[in-house]
Formats: C-alpha cells, sequence, structure tokens
C-alpha cells in the first residue's frame, strides 16, 4: 500500500509564502514523476507543476517564477514552494505520484494525496 501524506497549507496574505511537503511512504521501489495539482471552488483540478525523478521541471504559466518545485529522492518527498501567493491561488492543493511497487512494475501515476489547503486573502 502506497500513501501520500501533504502539509504545509496554511493562509497567507497577498504577496505572502508558503512551502508545500509531500511524502511518499510504503511498498515502494522508486518514485517517478510526482507533481502538484490544484482545484479551486467550482473549478477543474490543474497541474501546477511537475518533477522527474531526475529533476526536470514543468509548471503551469500562471506560477512560472513564482512556484519552484522540487524534490529529495532519498526522503520520497516532494516539495513545493510558493512565493508571492496571490488571491487566484486559493485552492486545494494535491500530490500526486508515478509509483513503481517491484522491480518488474511499471510505474503507475494513480497516487494521490488527501490535498492541503492553501487560502489566500488580498
Amino acid at each position: 500500500q502506497v500513501r501520500l501524506v501533504e502539509s504545509g497549507g496554511g493562509s497567507v496574505q497577498a504577496g505572502g509564502s508558503l512551502r508545500l511537503s509531500c511524502s511518499a511512504s510504503g511498498t515502494i521501489f522508486s518514485v517517478g514523476n510526482m507533481g502538484w495539482y490544484r482545484q479551486a471552488p467550482g473549478k477543474q483540478r490543474e497541474l501546477v507543476a511537475s518533477i522527474d525523478s531526475g529533476g526536470n521541471t514543468n509548471y503551469v504559466d500562471s506560477v512560472k517564477g513564482r512556484f519552484t518545485i522540487s524534490r529529495d529522492n532519498a526522503k520520497n518527498t516532494v516539495y513545493l514552494q510558493m512565493n508571492s501567493l496571490q488571491p487566484e491561488d486559493t485552492a486545494d492543493y494535491y500530490c500526486n505520484a508515478a509509483v513503481q511497487i517491484a522491480p518488474r512494475d511499471p510505474h503507475l501515476p494513480g497516487y494521490w494525496g488527501r490535498g492541503t489547503q492553501v487560502i489566500v486573502s488580498s
């Protein structure tokens, strides 16, 4: 069984910063792509940032230059440093990971955390 647990959400004023963390635990041989998604009320879940095991990153345009995704492969943990937060960043943030359970298994991307809430006030 694989668990992803997020932490670090909270309430900040516009212009503030938060750092989200997500750790994967359980029966894990390796972790491939990891990503942060967010879902605002009444909106679809969107990919915010992703990082592969080699450290290559991708960001949605709206967060480029403000958010930084990073990972610690030894800890199976991904981080999202969020700076210059704006009210439109308010959402529930979810961690996603592609996990390989055993050496001969593929990386399956369907592992999700339960989310952590970020509220940015103006």
